[in-house]
């Protein structure tokens, strides 16, 4: 049996991503997840957050987050789409994943891809960056 664990992006949980994509198609075995064989059950251990852009302990913050599935024996760890997409740290975290972990697989991606990779960090970040209004807006009557 195969127990999954998988990160998620803490970016796009801060816009609202639910893993909804994610936990479908590892229900239905499609994306990442259609390489499991379809007569051995999957199960799903935990869904974890990356601790965020990293500074000096990026990597060191995430084999923490990381570790807390490991003891409830996952032996593959998904970097949710999000990661793969969006994430330039995502091949400096995968490999202290599989340094630490060796027995565990590390996979990035999950959901099947609708967009290229391009596509969508073009749409993210156009969502990161709407204006947004203030307190000074509304200080200053530029609320309405």
């Amino acid at each position: 049996m195969a127990r999954i664990g998988i990160l998620t992006c803490s970016n796009a949980q801060d816009l609202g991503c639910s893993s909804a994509s994610c936990l479908a198609d590892f229900r239905k075995r499609r994306g990442a997840f259609a390489d499991y064989p379809k007569n051995e059950p999957i199960d799903l251990v935990g869904i974890i957050n990356c601790p965020g852009c990293p500074t000096l302990t990026g990597a060191d913050k995430l084999l923490q987050r990381i570790k807390a599935l490991t003891e409830f024996r996952v032996n593959a760890i998904h970097f949710t789409y999000c990661m793969k997409a969006l994430c330039p740290f995502k091949e400096k975290y995968k490999a202290a994943l599989e340094k630490e972990f060796q027995n565990i697989k590390i996979v990035i991606g999950t959901h099947q891809e609708n967009i290229t990779p391009e596509e969508y960090r073009e749409r993210v970040k156009n969502l990161f960056n709407q204006p947004m209004k203030t307190m000074i807006d509304l200080i200053l009557n530029r609320d309405k």
